[in-house]
């Protein structure tokens, strides 16, 4: 038997483990997930977005150029397919990521941000980037954060 663990999230989803899993299978050990809370799911549900045709994207790039370009693109795919687009940020670039959102985005486009899912200090805030703008809410940003975005 064998174990795999995360401490802050599902292995293998926004998460590593994929090689332990395809090891697992090729070497013919049964895989059996558990369930438990997911990040990603619990801030889709939470978003107000919707939750029937959803990406998850991953990490966006580092720079502010190439930041910039992605969330038009993803905010661009959000719109025409109406399909949201979740995504994830270190810790340390929370800020700087959601600052690029709320200066990039269309005001009509929905954000919501879930900080510290699972923990006692969690906070999800929801809205359209135009409210947002207008009152920023005081969030916890130093801890891990998923972005949803969407119509």
């Amino acid at each position: 038997a064998l174990g795999l663990v995360s401490e802050a999230g599902m292995p293998a989803i926004a998460d590593p483990g994929t090689a332990i899993v395809r090891a697992a299978h090729a070497l013919g050990i049964p895989v059996v997930p558990l369930t438990g809370p997911v990040s990603l799911m619990l801030a889709l549900a939470a978003s107000g977005c919707q939750g029937q045709h959803f990406a998850f994207v991953g990490y966006l790039p580092q720079g502010a150029a190439e930041r910039a370009a992605r969330l038009r693109e993803l905010e661009a795919t959000a719109h025409r397919l109406r399909q949201t687009q979740v995504f994830i940020e270190t810790p340390y670039r929370n800020a700087a990521l959601l600052q690029a959102a709320l200066q990039g985005l269309r005001p009509d486009t929905r954000l919501a941000l879930a900080c510290g899912l699972g923990l006692p200090t969690q906070a999800v805030h929801a809205a359209r980037v135009a409210d947002w703008r207008r009152q920023p809410p005081a969030l916890p940003l130093h801890l891990p954060a998923v972005f949803v975005l969407g119509t």
